[in-house]
């Protein structure tokens, strides 16, 4: 892959100079999965870091034979980094909603890129941080109804990883059972907040494509908290 096309699919990189992306892509792996396949296995964190080139992917908790989405990620985004930092045994695992295409550092090259452009160390601890807020804010959205937790959920997903339509903004319509996870909402309420979602106009749903589109942004956006 060029270094221009990485440094622009990636918001990562907006800062890192064309030396530290010659040499993160040097080793570099671009794989495909499809729909369903375990991208990453809870044994091979640490191995190394991975970009989403395209699709939708879950981080799920393990529990014996129980599963509990944490994250839902999209084109864009990247994940595997805090495990080759602290190298923590990880009981979790990464699973593709949609086929997906990923891109794989060596865990080596991209310390070593990390150490040698602080720039890039900069931003790396930036985005960090910015994990740990809405990790927090995740237990904030605890304290409040359904409704509002979910609305902020799929607010957040669109904000972030979301294709935007003349109708609206679209994600990939999430399984029930995972938007439950991410909001911990049970889910039968799930699906009776996402009914009402859908008989106000706010959303739509269409299983043909995969998508839930928000048509009502101003209203899902004001029902929603951490704006």
């Amino acid at each position: 892959m060029q270094t221009d096309i990485f440094k622009e699919l990636f918001p990562l990189f907006n800062t890192a100079g064309a030396e530290t992306l010659e040499l993160l892509l040097a080793e570099a792996v671009e794989r495909d999965y499809p729909a369903g396949r375990a991208v990453l296995m809870e044994d091979a964190w640490g191995n190394a870091v991975y970009f989403i080139l395209s699709g939708w992917l879950k981080v799920r908790f393990l529990r014996n034979q129980d599963a509990t989405t944490l994250a839902v990620l999209g084109n864009g985004d990247f994940f595997g980094e805090m495990a080759i930092l602290d190298e923590s045994p990880r009981s979790t695992d990464v699973v593709a909603f949609t086929p997906v295409r990923v891109l794989s550092i060596p865990a080596q090259q991209f310390i070593q890129c990390l150490f040698k452009d602080p720039k890039l160390h900069h931003r790396m601890l930036q985005l960090m941080v910015r994990r740990l807020r809405k990790t927090n804010q995740r237990t904030q959205l605890r304290q409040q109804v359904p409704a509002v937790r979910i609305a902020t959920i799929l607010t957040g997903l669109a904000e972030t990883y979301g294709n935007k339509t003349e109708a609206g903004i679209d994600i990939f319509n999430l399984p029930i059972q995972d938007i439950a996870d991410l909001s911990e909402v049970t889910t039968e309420d799930t699906s009776k907040v996402l009914d009402k979602l859908k008989n106000k106009g706010w959303i739509v749903i269409d299983p043909k494509r995969q998508t839930l589109s928000i048509i009502n942004e101003k209203q899902m956006a004001q029902l929603a908290i951490f704006r």
